[in-house]
């Protein structure tokens, strides 16, 4: 490992966030799969999927199969979502080791996401800490402030506001802390100053980062994160996803781009590009004529890459201009 970089942890959204917009309902033995090829090439933390009603959103019915599946994977630090205390009940039940609680910065998102009020989130959140205190200890409860950079139904987000809930979750006894792009509109300058912020203002309970897409920023906004300090990035594989919430809020960055410009700038991630790459198969012919998004998988690693580790590529590295011209 590179002693001048920290380690990042990957959390692999794909099979909850990146499922969960999708009409087409992914079949139970693919996820399982594709879950279990994603924790093969490396990545130690998946959220597998959410705990909500099935006539809600049937894509996460099978949530009871995915997660102890899940669960036999040794070294898999599985992670969940859960809206509400019925949900977390259930998710702790499980046996998950995380449950991330949506709590959003705006009434007109929580309103539409999880149908409270901002005020209502956050009694429920207390709630939900106080029956994990009681009977489950040892389970992490991470609450993801969504859009907290801007929303798409009520417009500017003020960093007042954001910290406002942030704060909230601390005295609600939260273990972890994340700031969440919902809508896409986050830039670099504000993803660097929220961040501080947060810690500055929460400490130890700061967690991290998860960016959509939607306008071209996130990796960008990820490089700003890590200026921060933030040492867990969220992302989903071929860029799955999408708040159905947040209008226009189009998918999450991809886990293979993302693994590559960690790895590139010296950031030990523990996964292996060329293995996350191949787990693409089992999407492409689990979901077909679902758009798969990302760069690396066409280009290939740059010859001579090596990861932060010092481990050399899985796979061969490709000779010379793959477009049969220099410029």
């Amino acid at each position: 490992m590179n002693a001048t970089r920290p380690r990042i942890l990957i959390s692999e959204v794909g099979p909850r966030d990146g499922l969960q917009s999708i009409k087409s309902v992914m079949p139970t033995p693919a996820k399982l799969r594709w879950i279990s090829a994603l924790a093969a090439a490396g990545l130690k933390e998946i959220e597998v999927g959410s705990f909500v009603p099935p006539k809600l959103l049937p894509q996460m019915a099978d949530i009871a199969d995915v997660v102890a599946h899940a669960l036999s994977i040794p070294d898999l630090r599985v992670a969940v979502l859960a809206p509400n205390l019925r949900g977390s009940q259930s998710a702790f039940e499980a046996g998950v080791h995380k449950v991330t609680l949506p709590v959003s910065v705006t009434d007109e998102h929580a309103l539409a996401n999880v149908r409270k009020s901002t005020a209502q989130l956050i009694e429920e959140v207390r709630n939900i800490v106080a029956l994990r205190d009681e009977r489950f200890p040892g389970i992490e409860i991470e609450a993801g402030v969504s859009v907290a950079f801007g929303c798409t139904i009520a417009g500017t987000v003020t960093d007042d506001q954001t910290m406002r809930m942030c704060l909230a979750m601390a005295e609600c006894g939260v273990d972890e802390i994340g700031l969440s792009d919902t809508s896409g509109y986050a830039n670099p300058a504000q993803v660097r100053r929220l961040f501080r912020r947060l810690q500055s203002e929460v400490g130890e309970k700061a967690g991290g980062a998860h960016f959509h897409n939607t306008r071209g920023q996130g990796l960008a906004n990820v490089v700003a994160a890590l200026d921060a300090g933030v040492t867990t990035i969220d992302s989903s594989q071929a860029g799955l996803g999408g708040c159905p919430y947040a209008p226009g809020a189009t998918g999450n960055i991809v886990t293979e781009d993302l693994a590559f410009l960690l790895e590139a700038m010296g950031y030990d991630t523990g996964v292996d590009i060329d293995s996350l790459i191949a787990a693409r198969a089992i999407l492409a012919q689990a979901l077909p004529g679902e758009a798969l998004y990302g760069h690396v998988q066409d280009a290939g690693l740059p010859k001579g890459f090596s990861y932060a580790d010092g481990r050399a590529p899985s796979a061969p590295q490709p000779e010379g201009c793959l477009l049969g011209a220099a410029q």
